[in-house]
């Protein structure tokens, strides 16, 4: 190939603008930034409270996790907190330096441990939980009970069309 039909292969196929009104003008596209955005302002909303409790929102994700659990293997607690076993591991070294959790090897299986909550991480699981469901539910309170029932069958069949 000459080198002009080889730079040619290399330009875009559509011009970024009209990939974007292309983009645009599909259907499922506003009711993806609704998702979106409502996702950001939730999760700003949650985060924001959570470190006024003094955690991380990962931190309090597996505080609440294990919460009246008798403990997880890290691939457990990796799965109901949708959270990398890399990024856990930080998340649990930092929490055994705050006295919350602790490692326990079952006996006869010194290949894997469990990850518990410490008395100290009861306490605080037993404190900070009820105390963030209470705020999050001064804002779901403000959906009608149709509302919210509406939004968990759309919100289950979206998780469904993706899985």
């Amino acid at each position: 190939m000459i080198r002009s039909q080889v730079e040619h292969l290399a330009e875009p196929i559509i011009s970024d603008d009209r990939a974007t009104m292309i983009a645009a003008a599909e259907a499922f596209m506003p009711a993806m930034r609704e998702l979106v955005r409502a996702y950001q302002a939730f999760d700003s909303y949650a985060e924001r409270h959570i470190r006024q409790l003094g955690l991380t929102p990962p931190q309090f994700d597996v505080i609440a996790t294990l919460g009246n659990t008798p403990g997880m293997s890290m691939g457990e607690l990796a799965e109901k907190t949708l959270v990398t076993k890399g990024t856990l591991t930080g998340i649990v070294d930092r929490l055994e330096a705050k006295q919350l959790v602790r490692r326990e090897v079952p006996e006869g299986n010194r290949r894997s441990f469990t990850v518990v909550l410490t008395p100290e991480g009861e306490a605080v699981f037993r404190e900070v939980f009820p105390i963030h469901v209470a705020h999050l539910k001064q804002r779901f309170e403000q959906l009608e009970p149709t509302e919210l029932e509406r939004l968990q069958v759309l919100l289950r069949r979206l998780r469904e069309v993706f899985d």
